[in-house]
């Protein structure tokens, strides 16, 4: 014979298995924060956007960096993004990138919005994934020794407006969108 006690406590745990299951469609919920942003994916880059035969390394003039250019200052961008995901916050969400250095040594890594207020263009939020690097030559080496991750913070205001972002690099770029 069962006490009262254990009798109540399966009564309670039998109501919550099926409310639970009643819940299994929060996982494709619109108003689940997970799925406010899908997976990212390859995004088309224009040919003028990498058509300049420039080696970015170099600076355009050592002037650049003896007066503190900032666009010399800032850094490169790195050889190609791999990743990106968006994580949801309580006030907005967190953009990280993974991406592949075109050397070893890569650090200093971020993520430079392409408007100066983060403004969403045509609901398009860019950034761009900037490194800098060694003075020094540094090799090549495998792609486990050349990855770097970055993230930003961006709050709901910013995203209010945004239905997409992306994050470019020299040779490609990754874009993430709402569902």
């Amino acid at each position: 014979m069962t006490r009262p006690a254990t009798r109540a406590t399966t009564i309670v745990l039998l109501v919550a298995a099926m409310a639970l299951e009643g819940c299994s469609g929060w996982s494709d919920s619109s108003v689940n924060p997970s799925n406010w942003f899908g997976r990212s994916r390859p995004a088309e880059v224009s040919p003028e956007e990498f058509a300049t035969e420039v080696n970015p390394l170099l600076p355009d003039s050592a002037e650049d960096f003896i007066a503190g250019n900032e666009a010399a200052v800032q850094g490169v961008t790195i050889d190609q993004v791999t990743s990106l995901v968006i994580e949801r916050t309580v006030e907005g969400a967190i953009i990280r990138a993974e991406g592949l250095a075109a050397r070893q040594g890569a650090y200093d890594a971020r993520l430079i919005p392409d408007t100066f207020d983060e403004t969403p263009i045509d609901g398009v939020l860019s950034y761009r994934f900037v490194v800098k690097y060694p003075v020094e030559p540094t090799v090549q080496g495998p792609a486990a020794t050349r990855t770097v991750s970055v993230a930003r913070t961006v709050s709901s205001q910013i995203l209010g407006s945004a239905r997409v972002i992306r994050v470019s690099g020299s040779q490609n770029a990754r874009e993430s969108g709402r569902r």
